[in-house]
């Protein structure tokens, strides 16, 4: 069965390698020519990994009943920075192609480091393997040593400094929440932040860069930091106490005041709180969308609160369906689109608040903080994916970053007048589209009407078939409703990304709530 076991890893891997070769036409420079190295080199570390897994010889737990995946996450960074390069060198400044050089090395540099550690614990050592990381390893090292300076390289070795603590603290911490891929993302795009955010916190005098991306950063990481100082904390004390609760609001509240706020205020030079309150109600449109955003949020409660009555009056363990796990997602496509096609601006900061509530609330639950901390805990472990299997919900959380993130890594100030042109304008649609519309359309069609399933999985031809076409009748209405988007004929490449990352997503084990956007945005910005 070691054949049929691998058969829809080598899809998948063949689906990866279609869409890196497709940026490497388009690009066809040096780092290109880097990452197709990379490709080949993770593809094979790949397999290491996944026989550590199954052995048991891994160092970390890492999420059961899911392949390694380090071959899709390896290359995500570095295919973003190589393509936010051609972008910004196509518009001409020069500041942001130098920054998506330093992002796709950083990428390159983290994903070669996880597949140097894998191939180190593989008992018998593999000889082709090292051999291979050796020749990618020098190929990649080589050609940064030739196209970057001496700050950029420091920074890189930074972010890799970061992202070696930071991996071995949370693994440590948080046993099978993460496969090796998704760790190597989410902690990569962690440590990413982190340094961009002490690096502008110490030169603040420039006044580059809005109010906006510090607001972004800035929450991210209090966020995390709050989180670790808890995990610590909480190993010593007991959680469920009505004192250690107290003791958790106390501090949220002067980490927040005390030590967010007064940074924000260093960052963007006046009161972050004044500041967001007159972003909120700057214009008319946005009161509006603030509006119709409450009145979704609330529909969104009252759906888990009717499953919940629903559930209590079966009284038997009931599972909520696919379908009801869906409902969210059209939820979420109806709070994105609106927000895209009017202002841009406000979505972005919406999202980053929501997404600081999310990993608060997660934070409340996981912890048992008192008031909330059990009810929260029975009302979502009805909605729980086979793909939670650790002490972290972390679904919704993916749902959030994979639809916001690519309207988070838009870049503004390379796109003339708002838009990038061809293809590129739909870059900030990517989340919705990958998503919003294919996973769910083909989730709800492939369970009920599925017939030919894909060889070695459980999804559907048909599912995946009508999502292709679902994102193409949805590209037409963005058409229709955003002025802004003009395709001039590219129309077959958007056809063929759509298609390919459809397939990825028939194919994949990881949470395809955070790959396929960043593909999809990969795609469409070559």
């Amino acid at each position: 069965t070691g054949i049929m076991l691998n058969k829809p890893v080598l899809v998948e891997s063949l689906i990866v390698f279609t869409i890196v070769l497709c940026v490497h036409a388009v690009v066809w420079d040096r780092y290109s020519w880097c990452s197709v190295a990379l490709a080949i080199q993770a593809f094979y570390v790949q397999f290491k990994w996944d026989r550590l897994l199954r052995l048991g010889g891994a160092v970390f737990q890492f999420r059961a009943a899911a392949n390694s995946g380090l071959l899709p996450a390896s290359m995500v960074i570095p295919l973003l920075g190589i393509a936010m390069k051609e972008r910004c060198k196509a518009a001409g400044i020069v500041y942001f192609e130098r920054f998506g050089i330093v992002v796709a090395s950083t990428g390159m540099l983290v994903a070669l480091f996880l597949s140097v550690i894998a191939v180190g614990i593989t008992k018998p050592v593999p000889t082709n393997t090292c051999i291979l990381t050796g020749v990618a390893g020098s190929i990649i090292i080589y050609t940064m040593k030739h196209s970057l300076t001496v700050s950029e390289v420091i920074e890189v070795l930074e972010v890799l400094l970061i992202f070696v603590y930071l991996s071995m603290i949370l693994l440590y911490l948080l046993p099978r929440c993460f496969t090796p891929g998704e760790a190597l993302l989410v902690l990569g795009g962690i440590s990413f932040v982190l340094n961009q955010l002490i690096k502008r916190s110490l030169n603040v005098v420039e006044g580059r860069g809005e109010p906006i991306d510090f607001f972004l950063l800035v929450a991210v990481i209090g966020v995390i930091l709050l989180g670790l100082f808890f995990t610590v904390l909480f190993i010593f004390m007991d959680s469920g106490t009505w004192i250690s609760s107290m003791f958790f609001h106390m501090m949220t509240a002067v980490l927040g005041l005390g030590v967010i706020m007064p940074w924000l205020y260093r960052l963007i030079q006046r009161n972050p709180l004044f500041w967001l309150l007159q972003f909120l109600f700057q214009t008319q449109t946005r009161v509006y969308l603030l509006v119709y955003w409450t009145f979704l949020a609330a529909s969104a409660c009252g759906i888990v609160f009717y499953q919940n009555a629903k559930r209590s009056s079966e009284s038997k363990k009931h599972q909520a369906s696919t379908i009801t796990r869906k409902y969210f997602h059209f939820i979420v496509v109806a709070t994105y689109v609106p927000g895209l096609i009017y202002d841009r601006q406000l979505l972005y900061v919406a999202a980053v608040l929501c997404l600081a509530v999310f990993i608060f609330l997660e934070y409340i639950r996981y912890f048992r903080i008192k008031p909330f901390g059990q009810t929260l805990r029975h009302l979502l472990s009805l909605f729980l994916d086979e793909r939670d299997s650790g002490p972290l919900i972390l679904t919704h959380i993916y749902l959030l970053l994979g639809m916001s993130l690519p309207v988070w890594l838009f870049p503004r100030s390379c796109a003339p007048k708002g838009s990038l042109s061809g293809a590129g304008a739909l870059v900030p649609y990517a989340g919705v589209l990958a998503v919003g519309v294919g996973d769910t359309i083909a989730s709800v069609f492939g369970s009920t009407m599925g017939e030919i399933k894909w060889p070695g999985t459980k999804k559907t031809f048909e599912g995946t078939m009508t999502a292709i076409f679902a994102q193409i009748i949805a590209v037409a209405l963005i058409l229709i409703f955003d002025s802004n988007v003009n395709l001039n004929s590219s129309y077959a490449w958007i056809l063929a990304s759509v298609s390919l990352v459809s397939l990825l997503e028939a194919y994949t084990t990881q949470i395809d709530n955070l790959l396929l956007p960043l593909y999809l945005q990969i795609m469409f910005m070559a």
